[in-house]
């Protein structure tokens, strides 16, 4: 018998079947494959995976000799106050990603997450997952950041706020387009629904770039009243890294 392909109600079910069996028995390490008992990345491998260490500029977390912010900062200073990543996107970190937000591998939001609240040095009142346009949402059947952003919210005991804000436009992904058009493709891309008066909010991502859609959304919030907004991300690309052509 010949099946079709799974629908997303049926994909992110069987996510939460695999993500229970594998409390259950020992499982391998979705890097090396190795037994891992029940971390879902093997002690080796987390050890190599690519942190991010060292000086970095308190607002957008590039790396820096010495200083407390960039000179890109410092020149145009961004919108959100502060960005938070454990680990720089390149391999195998940009292959998780990858997988969780391409292949559905919801089990993958576990490992990021778990970074990420690890790397998490300051208090919020609210966490707002980055939305997606209802359109990418109904094509992909999960946001990834929410995957991400519930697991954060859990282990930081910070209120997770799915439908505080919304995107409105259906814009080509970031990702397909060269960086330095990325700021104009979400300008008017979010909408915030909720009085934020006072409020230090974080926006939870998977992958942080150029910075364009978390200065888009933080400009939102502030508009709603938020008094700071950070950015916490799974992951974030280096500057010199990024060059002009497909890039976030």
């Amino acid at each position: 018998m010949i099946l079709g392909p799974l629908s997303n109600f049926s994909l992110h079910r069987l996510n939460k079947c695999v993500l229970f069996a594998r409390r259950l028995v020992s499982q391998r390490c979705l890097l090396c494959h190795a037994h891992s008992g029940r971390r879902i990345v093997c002690k080796t491998c987390d050890h190599k995976l690519p942190r991010l260490a060292g000086p970095l500029c308190g607002q957008c977390a590039t790396p820096l000799p010495a200083g407390q912010r960039c000179g890109a900062c410092l020149a145009s200073p961004p919108r959100f106050d502060h960005l938070v990543a454990p680990f720089a996107y390149v391999f195998p970190i940009d292959a998780l990603i990858q997988a969780l937000k391409y292949g559905g591998r919801l089990i993958v939001s576990r490992p990021l997450a778990d970074a990420l609240a690890s790397t998490i040095d300051e208090r919020v009142d609210l966490l707002i997952p980055m939305p997606l346009s209802e359109a990418r949402l109904r094509e992909r059947g999960f946001n990834q950041a929410h995957e991400i952003a519930r697991l954060v919210s859990r282990a930081t005991e910070t209120q997770l706020a799915s439908n505080v804000c919304r995107r409105v436009a259906h814009n080509p992904p970031q990702a397909m387009l060269p960086w330095k058009q990325r700021a104009g493709n979400v300008r008017g891309a979010f909408v915030c629904d909720a009085e934020l008066h006072g409020m230090r909010v974080a926006v939870v991502d998977d992958v942080v770039t150029t910075g364009a859609t978390l200065n888009e959304i933080a400009r939102v919030l502030k508009r709603a009243g938020a008094s700071h907004v950070s950015g916490w991300s799974a992951a974030r690309v280096l500057r010199h890294s990024v060059t002009p052509g497909p890039a976030n």
